[in-house]
């Protein structure tokens, strides 16, 4: 078995940053628990807080300052969010999703940007090329990277996320609409003779889905978008 645990977080603490952590209160709604501390959420994800806490725009998280806006605008891949500062509690949902709270110790997640939905500030966020689709456009593809050492709270829709392992003899291949997230010795390549959509309604637009070989861990959700 993979050594990759995904479940929900109740306590969490960063050497080096004030006292915060991602508490899963329900299955669609997380607790940001702020002492003197922040953490940065999805734009209008606030339902409610308590406490003395401040909000303010923190970027398109694509990286630092005027690089960000720039990757966001350049590649359609990019995430506004805000950051919450004080002492408190900070509840954050978005659209009745479902919401994941996971660890990170140090590695990169790979993510679909519209899936996350808080991260703690001692994680750095990026925007790096994941390769071109094929076909007749030539569009590529671009995925939002996390990593460090923290918490991010991820959101799904349709249930919980569905965690799948791959190995270098079980290589995984999933519909990008359903692709939330991925971690580990994993290389992604695009395949283009998918045959199935036609098969299940799904044969209009440009078809093509995710192949992941190595060895880690892909989580997708039961929903596509």
């Amino acid at each position: 078995m993979f050594g990759v645990k995904w479940r929900p977080t109740s306590n969490y603490s960063c050497e080096g940053f004030h006292f915060m952590q991602l508490v899963s209160k329900t299955k669609r709604v997380v607790e940001a628990h702020l002492n003197n501390s922040s953490i940065r959420a999805l734009s209008g994800s606030m339902i409610a807080f308590e406490g003395q806490v401040s909000f303010k725009s923190a970027g398109f998280g694509g990286g630092d300052g005027l690089l960000a806006g720039i990757k966001q605008k350049a590649t359609g891949e990019g995430l506004s969010l805000m950051e919450c500062t004080g002492s408190g509690i900070v509840y954050l949902a978005q659209d009745a999703a479902n919401v994941t709270v996971v660890d990170l110790t140090g590695e990169t997640l790979q993510v679909e940007s519209q899936q996350l939905l808080a991260l703690t500030p001692n994680l750095s966020t990026n925007i790096t090329f994941a390769g071109v689709r094929g076909g007749m456009s030539g569009q590529g593809l671009f995925t939002t990277t996390v990593t460090g050492q923290g918490q991010v709270a991820l959101l799904s829709k349709g249930g919980p996320l569905i965690h799948l392992e791959v190995s270098p003899q079980f290589p995984l291949v999933v519909d990008p609409d359903a692709f939330v997230c991925a971690r580990g010795q994993l290389s992604q390549s695009f395949v283009t003779d998918v045959s199935w959509r036609s098969a299940i309604g799904q044969g209009g637009g440009e078809a093509f889905s995710l192949r992941w070989d190595g060895t880690g861990v892909v989580s997708i959700q039961p929903a596509e978008r």
